[in-house]
């Protein structure tokens, strides 16, 4: 039915059998319907990208007669301009999405470490923003994760996520997806005391005594780290490939050192036999592997053995790095040959004397390794004599 729309006309309408439809003879294309429950809604019919299509303008009384007529006036004038009726929304880029390619494009090529950033922020950000549009992230989600944390009594964690996530939105701001991090103004969770843990000569003994029981291949790990002071990742994820038995020497290539430099680790005689006895498996190149398919992991649970063992209490598996510094300082080996030896480019080759001094000391970091291998070898026979006596 075509007639002049009124309020009068549109309160006559009432429920019938049949949907009753009514056009405005004032405004071509706009009109009313008329559900068969007596429902009446707005309507006006436009033609976009060639193909009819009815919007809908809202339902009479919430919407009256005059606000209807303006809104249709409205859709076809956009019409008329070439423009779309509605605005599209945003395509949904949830964090996931962009996380994965930020551990793809970035983490993987600038940080050594990056399976662990990814296993971290996996744990928190992800969990708990994983679903979101990067673009609705705000500081009150990166609160609820980083309290979240904390309420588990897991300070530095909450700490290594904020750090993660700071690095993850600024890659994202820089990259367009965002406009500003929403980790601006968020400060770090908890204050940090640098760790200054350092077993003694009893612990090492009852530790190195754990492990030769615990065997292949978290025992021998355990031994490695003590007798070279590497970084635990170097280590868990040594390949043969690496290691020349000829000139005993263990090269970590730089693309696995956490300072991007190739590090030339000497072996003592004992870290060689060590290794001697060590398993191979077929067509894989790690060292410490149980599938051969990739290195070990789950050292938590190794360290939780180790403490119940021996009793060793208040110890990460790092100290031990911080140990054999320590240790071979007491054994009077220079500090830039510790510092060598950690592959440290901080301290005394720092600035200046890191660019010009290119000396490897490869035989003083032999000597010190080996009077290192000595101590400890040292401090486990006398425990072991100790506990002979004592039987």
């Amino acid at each position: 039915m075509r007639c002049v729309l009124n309020d009068k006309k549109i309160q006559s309408m009432k429920a019938s059998h049949k949907r009753q439809e009514l056009w405005d003879l004032s405004l071509p294309s706009f009109g009313m319907r008329v559900s068969k429950s007596g429902q009446k809604s707005f309507f006006v019919m436009c033609r976009e990208n060639g193909k009819q299509k009815r919007v809908s303008l809202g339902k009479y009384p919430l919407v009256s007669l005059s606000e209807a007529r303006d809104l249709a006036r409205d859709k076809l004038r956009l019409i008329s301009q070439g423009l779309p009726l509605e605005e599209k929304k945003p395509e949904l880029i949830t964090v996931e999405t962009v996380f994965n390619s930020f551990i793809e494009i970035y983490a993987k090529k600038k940080n050594k470490d990056w399976k662990r950033t990814e296993q971290r922020l996996k744990l928190s950000l992800i969990k708990d923003c994983g679903s979101i549009d990067i673009r609705s992230v705000t500081r009150e989600n990166i609160n609820a994760m980083l309290d979240r944390i904390e309420a588990r009594g897991a300070s530095i964690q909450a700490n290594r996520a904020h750090a993660g996530a700071s690095k993850f939105f600024k890659w994202c701001a820089e990259r367009g997806y965002i406009e500003d991090s929403p980790m601006r103004h968020i400060s770090k969770p908890s204050k940090e005391n640098p760790r200054d843990r350092v077993l003694s000569d009893d612990e090492i003994c009852t530790i190195w005594q754990e492990a030769v029981k615990m065997r292949y291949p978290y025992g021998p790990l355990i031994q490695i780290l003590m007798l070279t002071g590497q970084r635990k990742s170097e280590v868990s994820e040594m390949c043969w490939s690496e290691i020349n038995l000829k000139d005993k020497v263990w090269m970590i290539p730089k693309e696995r050192a956490k300072n991007g430099h190739s590090h030339a680790v000497p072996l003592s005689d004992q870290a060689l036999r060590i290794l001697d006895n060590l398993p191979r498996f077929l067509h894989s190149d790690y060292v410490f592997t149980t599938t051969g398919k990739k290195p070990i992991s789950g050292l938590g649970k190794v360290k939780s053995r180790l403490d119940n063992a021996t009793g060793v209490k208040g110890w990460i598996i790092h100290d031990i790095r911080r140990t054999v510094a320590s240790g071979m300082a007491r054994l009077k080996v220079p500090p830039h040959v510790v510092e060598k030896i950690l592959n440290h480019t901080s301290g005394t080759f720092s600035g200046v004397a890191g660019v010009y001094n290119r000396y490897g000391y490869d035989d003083e970091k032999r000597l010190a390794l080996c009077a290192w291998e000595g101590h400890v070898l040292n401090i486990v026979s006398l425990g072991l004599d100790k506990a002979r006596k004592l039987i």
